[in-house]
């Protein structure tokens, strides 16, 4: 995500590397470098022109201070630009209505099926609401089926009447299926086409007409650059939506429709889906994500992911296994699990500043774990809790039953001896630490 333009950027500033001072001929030159990396990143050309005015004014009416240099200063006038591009602050989802109703709009193909669970699973599991999703696309084939598929993974309900072909009818019933069974959150996905026509928007404005949504979110596929952000407009001049959802940001994308979605539409970009899996949905936070396009990281997403597998009592208990020399594999499958759950790897190891540059044409397979969690779940529960059983003729039936080979077993174990006595140094005073700090840290979030 971004790589081409946090690499382009990153070359632009290198022209004021070494200067002493900033100049019109130093900023004209290195924003002439910038303009060509947003608009090679598809980025509007009306956005990336005012974009790089307004930087060249600001870098211009600022004096540098000694401890400063002048391509510091230039990154850091980009940077506050990206972010306020982007929205400047992140915007919070509206849900005062009971039930609150969310419309879901966008073209085939752009993920609503998909983000719509996303969302009802994030309600449900960060904010404690009692989701209801709403199938409204009579016409894809199997499209119902689908929502079902997910609903039923989150374990969220699906009100579906198969046998219609009225989405306005059932929106409407499932209004009142909300009210009777108590369900505080209403996620309508509705149809789409492979291009914006008058019978989609007819049909869509109805069901809006009809059910008064709280929210209306346009799903857009950020891979699709400039498209993107020219469909967004055609919706927004006929729905007048909330707010922008971002799909496939884990893609090989450009950016450019997440640079220029909010000056073409005045509408904020709320949540982004960096994955297939339901956890992969962030909030868009606008200077988090100038942080990543820079090539600074964004530590405080990592941690708050991080948070979201955190459990206190656990890694109390995990913290007194370590110190007896009992952490096992049980333990051991249950802290990848916690990782996995996390996100996509590559995406996370970009989140730490300097990393991502330095992956970025590193493959980092999400599959990684599934060699080392069949050889885990090939051994017996007393192997598992009891590594030190594990013989000859045991490492060569949980070979044989996990699919790999007797080198594989024997590396897992190397690796899972020395992971055990390096977690014993390491625990004491320096766990406890890190556990008062991400306690502390939690009750900061909460206040």
């Amino acid at each position: 995500m971004f790589d081409n333009l946090s690499e382009r950027l990153e070359h632009s500033f290198k022209i004021l590397k070494g200067e002493g001072k900033i100049t019109e001929i130093n900023v004209a030159e290195t924003l002439k470098d910038v303009r060509k990396a947003l608009l090679d990143a598809d980025v509007n050309y009306k956005v990336a022109k005012n974009f790089t005015d307004t930087v060249k004014e600001k870098a211009l009416g600022q004096n540098v201070l000694t401890s400063i240099k002048p391509s510091q200063l230039m990154v850091k006038i980009v940077h506050d630009e990206l972010a306020h591009l982007m929205g400047g602050e992140a915007t919070e989802i509206n849900l005062q209505g009971k039930p609150s109703i969310i419309l879901m709009s966008g073209l085939q193909g752009s993920g609503k099926t998909t983000f719509s669970s996303k969302l009802a699973f994030m309600l449900k599991s960060k904010k404690n609401k009692h989701p209801l999703l709403v199938a409204c696309d009579v016409y894809r084939p199997a499209a119902i089926d689908q929502l079902k598929v997910l609903g039923e993974q989150i374990q969220v309900p699906v009100y579906c009447e198969p046998e219609s072909k009225n989405p306005v009818e059932i929106a409407l019933n499932a209004i009142h299926e909300a009210k009777a069974k108590n369900y505080d959150v209403l996620i309508i996905d509705t149809a789409g086409r492979l291009a914006v026509d008058e019978m989609m928007m007819n049909e869509i404005e109805n069901i809006k007409k009809a059910v008064s949504p709280d929210e209306i979110l346009f799903v857009v596929d950020a891979m699709t650059g400039q498209d993107a952000v020219n469909t967004a407009k055609e919706f927004n001049d006929r729905l007048d939506f909330n707010g922008v959802i971002l799909t496939k940001l884990d893609g090989d994308t450009r950016g450019g429709a997440a640079l220029s979605i909010r000056t073409v539409v005045n509408k904020p970009i709320k949540f982004i889906g960096t994955g297939e899996k339901m956890e992969a949905i962030d909030i868009f936070y606008p200077e988090r994500m100038a942080d990543r396009i820079l090539g600074m990281g964004d530590v405080v997403t990592l941690v708050e992911r991080a948070q979201e597998q955190y459990n206190e009592e656990e890694a109390k208990r995990l913290q007194k296994k370590i110190q007896k020399n009992q952490f096992d594999f049980n333990d051991f499958l249950s802290q990848i699990n916690q990782i996995k759950k996390m996100g996509n790897l590559k995406d996370l190891a970009g989140m730490i500043p300097g990393v991502g540059k330095a992956i970025k044409d590193i493959d980092i397979d999400d599959n990684a774990f599934k060699s080392i969690e069949a050889i885990i779940h090939s051994m017996t529960p007393k192997e598992r809790t009891n590594p030190e059983i594990l013989n000859g003729t045991r490492r060569n039936r949980i070979a044989k039953g996990s699919g790999t080979d007797i080198q594989q077993v024997n590396r897992l174990l190397k690796q899972f001896d020395q992971t055990r006595k390096m977690m014993k140094m390491v625990t004491g005073n320096k766990m406890a630490g890190l556990m008062n700090g991400v306690k502390k840290m939690k009750e900061m979030k909460k206040d």
